[in-house]
């Protein structure tokens, strides 16, 4: 598929899927959403790719929905607004449920939708002069889709602070939250995520990565008993697969692990 509003890259294992609409401050629109979608689809296919790398280009990573974008879904009926809604929540819930691990590499504003898409990855990494924010509420929208995600991720009190005010909060205070995992000069963060791609293709088996993801989003939807007895299944299938079976060989004859 050839891409107007994305790039893509290969290399060491690290796929990267770069937000390419600079001069719309990287904002969401429906050819901008499938793109990803497909990008996204494409790099879990590919055996080589172990770990994305979410950027953007430009000084804005994502400030949501384009403007235009939004006053055309006006004039839509309910419908076709349900159908286009459906496609950024597919979106969203793509990411979080992907095979692969995601990793947000934020190094300019992340608003609205596009903090949403920072909220559903793996890892978010951020540098300090930016601002995250879920605004919907101060144009008469709804942080709708991102609070499915957010509130798993930093609770209820916190996610309330933040979609219910529409405030922007700077990387430090994201930190605090739990909304991101760490933040790194300009200079040296794409070094500095690169790293962390690279530790978890060489030290970790693909197919646990998988399967531990899985089990995070899975888990959360059950009850205790529900949920151990699903932890005991995963366990014990985990032991059959190649990846444990490997693992385990190189244990025990001392060897080094080639993930």
């Amino acid at each position: 598929m050839n891409y107007t509003y994305i790039q893509t890259s290969i290399t060491e294992r690290i796929s990267y899927i770069t937000l390419n609409r600079p001069e719309k401050r990287n904002a969401f629109n429906e050819l901008f959403v499938e793109e990803l979608k497909h990008a996204f689809n494409t790099a879990e296919a590919d055996d080589y790719t172990k770990v994305i790398i979410l950027n953007a280009n430009g000084k804005v990573f994502s400030a949501g929905a384009d403007l235009a974008y939004l006053q055309n879904l006006q004039s839509n009926s309910y419908e076709e607004n349900l159908q286009d809604s459906k496609n950024l929540k597919d979106l969203y819930q793509q990411i979080y449920t992907l095979k692969k691990i995601v990793i947000a590499q934020v190094e300019g504003h992340a608003i609205a939708g596009g903090c949403g898409l920072a909220t559903v990855c793996d890892f978010t990494f951020s540098t300090p002069d930016l601002k995250f924010g879920y605004t919907e509420v101060k144009i008469g929208f709804v942080p709708a889709i991102v609070m499915v995600f957010l509130i798993k991720k930093i609770g209820e009190l916190k996610a309330k602070e933040l979609l219910l005010t529409g405030k922007l909060i700077n990387p430090e205070e994201a930190k605090e939250m739990n909304l991101i995992n760490a933040i790194y000069s300009k200079e040296s963060i794409k070094n500095e995520v690169k790293a962390f791609a690279k530790k978890l293709c060489e030290e970790t088996s693909t197919q646990s990565l998988a399967s531990t993801k899985k089990m995070i989003a899975d888990i959360q939807k059950m009850d205790y008993p529900k949920a151990f007895e699903y932890a005991a299944e995963m366990n014990a299938k985990a032991r059959a697969t190649s990846d444990c079976k490997k693992g385990i060989s190189a244990f025990l004859n001392k060897e080094k692990l080639d993930w």
